[in-house]
């Protein structure tokens, strides 16, 4: 008997999720081992880790033929990442956002989100996308690793209360280095398995309900693979812990674009087809949040309750033109 595509779908969800938590608790461990600092393993592993289940589906997704939804996706989980998951966390609890994160992350968010509309524009992200994507990804990442070491202390001991800390491991215990490194490697086959769920119960979702794959890959795909994200960043507000949350929260953004993109352009021969609506409505949309992000984080570094409000409120809309104008 074949199963409905809901099913699959779901079932693909929870697979990536678990998949995803093994990768981010396996490569935070290992990175613990090999004696990198905290908060450069937060800046880093966690942010990229966080975004592995987005990079499943979309290489997934190009090379079954559905572009417009790997490239939805992102832009989705982009809008999830600040509209709702930053939304909820500050009408929770103001956040209070780091100098660091306004003066340098999220220029670069914006300068991300402009380069994405940019060389989308001709519809479709070639190899030759991916490799700028890459290498600004590696320049940004150096640049960021430069500026953690100088992160305060108190940012150092909300990452070590997340992910533990890196001095409880010694290098010499083989026994912690087979244990994490066997997590990590399992992790990221869980959630190659998840995608390879995910993805076809989601175009069989589109196909039943008549709508794009675009629109699947905006909605509950970018949901889904947000969920480490809003965990994380639930957990973090409800300790009054949201600095490495958040940072995550942006980092996670543009590595959403930078190498998640980027390695699924390169991974996919033919390129990855952006699609009209996604190209017309959605990224220009995800530039217009960046571009938001600046005054708002800028004024009295932190997002107020009423502006996290205002986030999650226009994230209900976006969803609600989404679910009955456009589907």
């Amino acid at each position: 008997m074949e199963l409905h595509p809901a099913l699959i779908f779901l079932g693909g969800l929870v697979v990536i999720i678990v998949g995803a938590e093994l990768v981010l608790r396996g490569a935070t461990r290992v990175a613990s081992l090999a004696g990198i600092p905290p908060i450069i393993i937060g800046l880093t592993v966690v942010s990229v880790g966080t975004s592995l289940p987005e990079l499943a589906v979309g290489i997934t997704a190009t090379l079954d033929g559905a572009g417009p939804m790997a490239v939805g996706n992102i832009a989705g989980t982009n809008l999830v990442n600040i509209l709702f998951i930053l939304g909820l966390s500050a009408a929770i609890r103001p956040i209070h956002i780091q100098l660091p994160t306004i003066r340098f992350d999220v220029p670069m968010m914006i300068a991300a989100s402009m380069l994405l509309l940019i060389m989308a524009w001709d519809g479709l992200l070639d190899r030759t996308d991916g490799a700028i994507f890459l290498v600004l990804a590696t320049a940004y990442t150096v640049v960021r690793i430069g500026m953690g070491r100088n992160e305060k202390g108190p940012v150092q001991r909300e990452f070590v209360r997340e992910y533990g800390r890196g001095a409880l491991f010694n290098r010499r215990h083989g026994a912690l280095w087979l244990v994490n490194t066997s997590m990590l490697l399992v992790g990221m086959a869980v959630t190659v398995l998840g995608a390879d769920l995910m993805v076809p119960g989601a175009i069989g979702l589109a196909q039943l309900m008549g709508v794009s794959e675009a629109v699947i890959g905006l909605t509950i795909i970018a949901i889904g693979t947000s969920m480490p994200e809003l965990v994380m960043a639930l957990m973090s507000a409800a300790r009054n812990d949201s600095d490495v949350a958040i940072g995550n929260l942006v980092g996670s953004s543009i590595y959403n674009v930078l190498v998640i993109l980027g390695i699924t352009c390169l991974a996919v021969p033919g390129g990855v087809d952006v699609g009209t609506d996604v190209l017309r409505v959605d990224l220009p949309l995800g530039v217009l949040l960046a571009l938001v992000c600046y005054p708002v984080f800028r004024s009295g570094c932190m997002v107020s309750r009423q502006e996290g409000i205002a986030f999650v409120a226009a994230y209900v809309i976006y969803m609600a033109v989404l679910v009955f104008v456009r589907a």
